[in-house]
Parts: structure tokens; sequence; C-alpha cells
């Protein structure tokens, strides 16, 4: 391949990552104006709804994140009321979770899907592509300088957040008032002032 015909297949491939990446941003966006919570916590609940009683350990290997972060989920949840917490009768060591009927109201109003939109394509791929996928990623990844193994394991609607924020720590907002920029004359006749 010509250097000129690889330099435009690159750019190509940066173009399909924009795109991906656009779009899953888009989609997390709307969860979140339409439920006022992040997608993972939407997702959070979409799992209870599926396997009631389940343990956070179980949830978080469902959820392809770590335990801790998917126990961060669950308290904050937990504490707004839109899921509890029940210790299993006959094992008082085991704590299953359950829907309450807020967090139930949030999944009637998800647009879907709720686990997200790349997560639902790769589910649809025949299982020839999405294994030559995976190879091809993990090359990628082989030659990605900065990588950062515990990214892998944090929900994909909290990496595309605010820069600076964690979706985890902070209370949902509507898109409008977290991306809210005074005017720039405004903020310019404020600094000089």
């Amino acid at each position: 391949m010509s250097a000129a015909r690889e330099t435009q297949k690159v750019l190509d491939v940066l173009q399909q990552f924009r795109l991906i990446y656009g779009s899953m941003r888009r989609h997390f966006r709307r969860v979140e104006e339409m439920c006022g919570m992040s997608g993972s916590q939407v997702w959070l609940l979409q799992e209870l709804s599926h396997s009631p009683g389940i343990g956070v350990g179980e949830l978080a290997l469902r959820m392809g994140i770590h335990q801790s972060t998917c126990s961060l989920l669950v308290d904050k949840l937990a504490g707004q009321n839109y899921l509890r917490k029940e210790r299993h009768a006959l094992d008082q060591r085991r704590v299953g979770l359950y829907l309450h009927t807020q967090g139930e109201a949030v999944l009637a109003r998800i647009p879907q899907p709720a686990a997200g939109i790349l997560a639902e394509a790769l589910s649809n791929l025949p299982g020839l592509t999405l294994h030559t996928l995976h190879s091809h990623l993990e090359e990628l990844l082989r030659h990605l300088p900065g990588k950062e193994e515990k990214y892998a394991r944090v929900p994909l609607a909290d990496l595309l957040g605010e820069p600076g924020v964690s979706l985890l720590d902070e209370p949902a907002k509507s898109i409008t008032q977290k991306r809210h920029h005074p005017d720039k004359k405004q903020k310019l006749q404020d600094e000089s002032a």
C-alpha cells in the first residue's frame, strides 16, 4: 500500500472511532436527560430487573466492571431509594439487590438499549466477526502508548462523561446544566471588571 493510501486508511479508521465515540456519547446524554442518572446507573437497574436478588459480585461480572465500582453505584442508588439490599433468608452473609418502585419508574422511561449502543451492536455481530474484531483491537492496544488497564473495568457511560467529572460522585443534571458556559463576551467583561 502506498504512503498516501496508508495515511488515508488511518484517517478513515480514526473517523470510524469518532463515529462510535460520538454516537455513544449522544446515547448516554439522552439516557441522562430522560432518566436523570448516568447510563451505568440505568444499566445497573436494568440488570436488577432481569435478576432480582443478584449480589454485587455477580452484578459487577455481568456489567464487566470492578466490584468496588459496582459497590459504589449500588450504595448511591440504594441511598436514593432506587434499589434496596436484603439479606438472604438462608445465608445472612449474602445480600441480594432488588428494585424499588422508583427504580422501576426510571426503567419505564429509558431509551433502549440500556446497556448502551456499543454493547448492543457488539452482541449483534456474528461470532467470527466479533472474534476478528477482538483480535484486531488487541493488536491495536499493543501499539497504544499510555494505555491504562484500569479503564477496562470502568463503565463506558462514566468514561464518556465530562473531563474531570465522575458520574459516580456527581448527581445527574440535565445536559444543558452541565454544559452551560457563559457567553464569551460576558466572560471578557467580567474579567476586565
